[in-house]
């Protein structure tokens, strides 16, 4: 089950408001738990409904516009935005232990559809000159977003599990600093951190937390660089059976410095939010094989400086099956 958690968390802020491109869905449920030796895919379909309105729907009217920072604004805006992505991560899992733990990499892709409306009035000043637009802007686009590899390593003693990663943003996805609507960010980031998973296949409880740092670099094409960010992802479920668990995700995301190179009247457009929801999964044999299939979705509250709404997760995951020798936490959950 490693391949559909290996995808970094990308941030989406002033200078990309729309769909959120920091998918927080990715780490849950068993992140630390290692995995079977050899290749898994994960593949992963992916809905967010989202909305902003004020200094977030303008920050991106800004961008479209090519306003100078020194105008004197008057925001009354409202964004919506909507996306349906699929997600592709193939990861290879190493048998030989590095440093005592597990060693695997993967790299992860997106393809899908990006579509944003913006409606309402934006009043601009320069010196003695005002303008005023009032009306509606719409975009939408159908294409690839960018790369993402991550480095994982795990460790396991018992009903405890722990992980560090490193991963990062190759911004070669469809991007145009004058559409609404994109799915590639523009710029590259680097995200690292440690998670922890307790695992007690006795009792049939599992609890995973991992939290992590984003560093955005700046846009080339806007100049505009997003702050640090702190993320933190959880989830918690019960296993029902051997095959079946269900339980509650969530995230909460901080950033911790300021954007630059942004409008004056936006400071520093620290952005924040915090998601939850219910989730169920499905652990089955496939031949040779070993399947995974999970639902999970997240409503998002205490947003600020970034859009919110919700969004949904299917996840199938493909990986070798665990050798029958082998007491493996994903294939003995939970034993009666």
């Amino acid at each position: 089950m490693g391949a559909f958690l290996a995808v970094p968390t990308q941030i989406a802020r002033a200078d990309e408001v729309g769909v959120s491109f920091w998918l927080p869905g990715l780490f849950g449920s068993l992140a630390a738990v290692p995995q079977t030796p050899g290749w898994s895919m994960g593949a992963i379909y992916y809905h967010t409904q989202v909305n902003a309105s004020g200094a977030v729907a303008a920050a991106k009217q800004f961008q479209i516009g090519r306003f100078s920072p020194t105008a004197s604004v008057s925001l009354s805006a409202n964004l919506n935005a909507q996306g349906d992505m699929t997600i592709l991560s193939p990861t290879y899992t190493f048998a030989t232990p590095v440093l005592g733990g597990q060693l695997a990499i993967g790299v992860t892709g997106i393809f899908g559809r990006n579509s944003v409306g913006l409606d309402g009035t934006l009043t601009t000043g320069f010196g003695q000159f005002w303008q005023t637009r009032t009306g509606s802007i719409s975009d939408s686009l159908t294409s690839v977003g960018d790369l993402y590899p991550i480095m994982s390593l795990k460790w396991h003693n018992g009903v405890h599990n722990w992980m560090v990663y490193v991963t990062g943003d190759i911004p070669v996805g469809a991007y145009n600093p004058g559409r609404l609507a994109n799915l590639g960010v523009g710029h590259g980031a680097i995200d690292g951190g440690a998670g922890y998973t307790y695992l007690n296949p006795a009792s049939g409880y599992e609890f995973s937390g991992v939290a992590g740092f984003t560093y955005n670099f700046k846009n080339p094409d806007t100049h505009y660089q997003s702050g640090i960010d702190f993320h933190f992802d959880w989830g918690a479920s019960k296993f029902l059976s051997k095959q079946v668990f269900v339980g509650l995700v969530g995230y909460a995301y901080q950033q911790v410095s300021d954007d630059s190179g942004g409008l004056p009247v936006l400071g520093g457009f620290r952005s924040r939010v915090v998601g939850v929801g219910p989730q169920i999964g499905y652990i089955f044999p496939m031949g040779d094989l070993h399947g995974y299939l999970n639902l999970k979705g997240y409503g998002e509250f205490a947003a600020a400086n970034r859009p919110s709404g919700w969004n949904s997760w299917l996840t199938f995951a493909v990986s070798a099956a665990p050798p029958e020798s082998t007491v493996t936490p994903s294939r003995h959950l939970i034993t009666k």
